[in-house]
């Protein structure tokens, strides 16, 4: 770089911290004095209204084709049970059966590997129940016994809850905490003396969703439980105001 290159940079430079320091100061002239910080919270409890249950089952036969007869078998003793039991067919979703080789390896007497024989075929089908009558897919989860009688191997999963008016949730969480927050620094400049400015500054922090009366911690990512049926969901935010003498 030559000398009247250098020296181009090097003004562009101390006009560019010129500039940033005027512009910091004028935004903020007294350095952050005559300002309040406040935080505002809001929570609510609530019931979901929305139950995902999910279950799989398996069938081993050494022939193909017969493993795919009883699993289809299995597949019909399912959905008759969830449909004899309230389930509508508009909530009931199967999945694609999932095929699997199984093969056992061989060895020879000294222990080494010598190759494998195939023993069976492994077929597995998914099926998911999605539903708003939360109470009774419940119940039907627990009647699944049911199912194992007629002679379906049935692996039941614990059913996930979710809540369908989440957003318009979230959006009334959103307004009484800034209400919250607000009151707060009203209440603080007040008793001070002084009055409250513009909002210079908000910051809404994550949604948090855990089961009601647990001991779950909240995340910096958000938690989002589905485990509990009953839940609560709380939302904070922060808030700058001037404060005016």
């Amino acid at each position: 770089m030559n000398n009247k290159n250098a020296i181009i940079y090097s003004a562009a430079i101390i006009l560019a911290v010129a500039l940033s320091c005027w512009t910091y100061l004028n935004r903020y002239p007294d350095n952050n004095d005559g300002r309040i910080e406040v935080k505002g919270m809001a929570q609510k409890d609530f019931e979901s209204d929305l139950i995902v249950w999910e279950g799989s089952y398996k069938r081993e036969k050494v022939n193909l084709k017969e493993a795919y007869a009883a699993i289809t078998n299995d597949k019909q003793i399912v959905e008759d049970f969830l449909v004899s039991n309230g389930v509508s067919k508009e909530n009931i979703v199967f999945g694609p059966v999932s095929t699997d080789e199984v093969f056992e390896t061989l060895y020879s007497n000294d222990g080494d590997i010598i190759g494998r024989e195939f023993k069976t075929f492994n077929l597995t089908q998914e099926v998911m129940i999605e539903s708003k009558n939360v109470a009774n897919i419940e119940k039907v989860s627990r009647m699944i016994t049911e199912v194992l009688n007629s002679g379906v191997r049935f692996y039941s999963y614990n059913p996930r809850y979710y809540y369908s008016e989440l957003p318009s949730l979230k959006l009334d969480l959103i307004s009484r905490a800034t209400e919250d927050a607000k009151l707060r620094a009203e209440n603080i400049v007040e008793k001070s003396g002084a009055s409250l400015g513009d909002l210079n500054f908000a910051d809404m922090g994550v949604l948090q969703i855990v089961g009601q009366n647990s001991d779950e911690s909240y995340s910096w990512g958000g938690a989002f439980n589905t485990s509990s049926k009953k839940k609560t969901a709380s939302i904070t935010i922060d808030l700058s105001y001037d404060v005016k003498n």
